[in-house]
């Protein structure tokens, strides 16, 4: 109490059902007025911040009314008449001094407000709070709560996030809390809920493989397990293979969620620390980088601020499919004609389509691709993409500074004895970049750790060469066979 907090976590994980609970609670102590209200209305105002003060007091009467506080609890109807920049923080101390408890304020959404807007709304908080040790009325706590931290509240309002004022008003919280992704043991203690109540059990494989897939993040794991009880209808036992299935149809149906996740793709901000990830090279060191990385990090986007890595499979998948939008238009090969008699998947008639198509395409997608240190790797992903997902999975491994790219083909067939089987082909991806040397050896060596992991014997390395006195684009795609340093024989192909 007596303090201001920031609680931020990346949509839907959980941010206002914590608070409409714990504002519940306060007010069931008896002496506390604990109201939450969104300020997403707020947004509209932009710069203007006499329209955005109207907004959120109106905004903050209605919540108090729709949550059926009585009368001597609820803010006032008409607030003062005073100047524009002051409303808002005039408007609190008129209702704390009124009411008979302290109050405690929720704003939900805060990160909605915009500009010049968000530069007076925290002034006036902070100034509020600041009054209170002279007597004057105010929030005896107030929390933030939104889709970032408070830094990021200095970008949203024009400023320059790496400058710091002590007298700034964005320097008003005592802590900034992030909501945590759920564990692996509270995944199976959310899912045993389930089955407490309906009987219908989540077995162990299908707990952890909808950790694997979610690393946590509270909407997958809800969304996991809503597709497979009511979309995929499943009435038995909840299998690991089922949660597969479910993870494949929320891709394809891009989710509400997800959609506003991949829409941030294209803002600098984000470009600027996906970009590496993918290409699996270093960023750049600017101080503005470090901004920028948890900044992406509140997105929920990747994992940690450290070690740049998508925060889980399932947003790897969705990135990079979305990322290939574009390539995949110019993909017109029939998916079915991979498909070989045995049921297995040619993969090397993929290879050589694959070289034909970037012959033809590969210069001028290239020049189009918005990520373009990356784009070689999204053109190849696309490519196995759309020929690959119409029957079997793609499992893709990228990081920042490992210079590669690691997909694993998952083909299943059916076998001459009708036993259930699955082909697995492995392939790394790696670019010849201008000043280095031919990125061979090293190729072959992490190959060669991949397939070890996979315990596969055989596989694919795939070094496009970005360099300026590359080959013309006609000559491109020329295949030979190499030994790992363990020996596995492997097909390197050079575009």
């Amino acid at each position: 109490m007596d303090r201001h907090f920031v609680l931020h976590a990346p949509r839907q994980t959980g941010k206002t059902t914590t608070l409409e609970a714990l504002a519940s609670e306060l007010n069931a102590e008896g002496d506390i007025a604990a109201l939450m209200f969104s300020c997403e209305r707020a947004k509209s105002a932009g710069d203007d911040y006499a329209a955005a003060e109207e907004i959120l007091l109106k905004s903050l009467r209605q919540a108090a009314e729709w949550a059926g506080w009585p009368e001597e609890l609820l803010p006032p109807e008409s607030w003062p008449h005073t100047p524009a920049g002051t409303l808002f923080g005039t408007a609190l101390t008129e209702w704390c001094r009124r009411s008979p408890r302290r109050v405690v304020l929720f704003l939900d959404e805060i990160d909605a407000i915009q500009g010049n807007s968000m530069v007076s709304i925290l002034s006036q908080l902070r100034e509020g709070h600041n009054a209170r040790p002279q007597g004057r009325p105010f929030p005896a706590s107030v929390v933030l709560c939104g889709l970032r931290d408070v830094r990021d509240y200095k970008v949203a309002s024009g400023g320059e996030p790496g400058r710091s004022n002590p007298a700034s008003p964005f320097n008003i919280i005592t802590k900034s809390l992030r909501l945590s992704d759920f564990t692996a043991d509270q995944i199976g203690e959310l899912y045993g809920q389930h089955t407490e109540a309906t009987g219908q059990e989540f077995t162990k494989d299908a707990v952890e493989r909808a950790f694997e897939l979610t690393q946590g993040q509270p909407w997958l794991v809800n969304a996991l397990a809503h597709e497979i009880v009511f979309e995929m209808g499943v009435t038995g036992a909840v299998t690991a293979g089922q949660v597969e299935d479910a993870k494949e149809r929320l891709i394809r149906a891009r989710a509400t969620h997800l959609d506003a996740l991949v829409a941030r793709l294209h803002e600098p901000r984000v470009e600027r620390v996906i970009e590496p990830i993918v290409a699996g090279t270093w960023p750049s060191a600017d101080t503005s980088f470090d901004d920028d990385v948890s900044y992406v990090h509140d997105l929920g986007l990747i994992r940690g601020t450290r070690d740049l890595e998508i925060a889980n499979p399932i947003y790897r998948e969705v990135l990079l499919r979305v990322l290939g939008d574009r390539t995949e238009r110019f993909v017109k090969a029939d998916p079915r004609s991979f498909v070989l008699s045995d049921g297995r998947f040619d993969l090397e008639r993929l290879l050589r389509e694959f070289v034909v198509f970037w012959r033809e395409h590969g210069e001028v997608l290239i020049r189009q691709e918005g990520y373009h240190e990356a784009a070689c790797q999204i053109i190849l992903m696309a490519f196995l993409h759309r020929l690959v997902n119409g029957g079997g999975q793609l499992d893709r491994e990228y990081a920042a500074g490992t210079k590669r790219l690691d997909v694993l083909v998952r083909w299943p067939y059916t076998g001459p004895d009708g036993v259930r089987l699955v082909q697995r082909e492995a392939m790394e991806l790696k670019v010849w970049r201008a000043g280095k040397d031919d990125p061979l050896s090293e190729g072959l060596a992490q190959l060669d750790e991949y397939l070890d992991r996979l315990s596969l014997t055989t596989g694919v390395l795939v070094i496009f060469d970005r360099r300026p006195e590359a080959p013309p684009w006609k000559e491109r795609g020329c295949f030979e066979q190499a030994a790992t340093p363990y020996g596995r024989q492997v097909t390197v192909l050079r575009g």
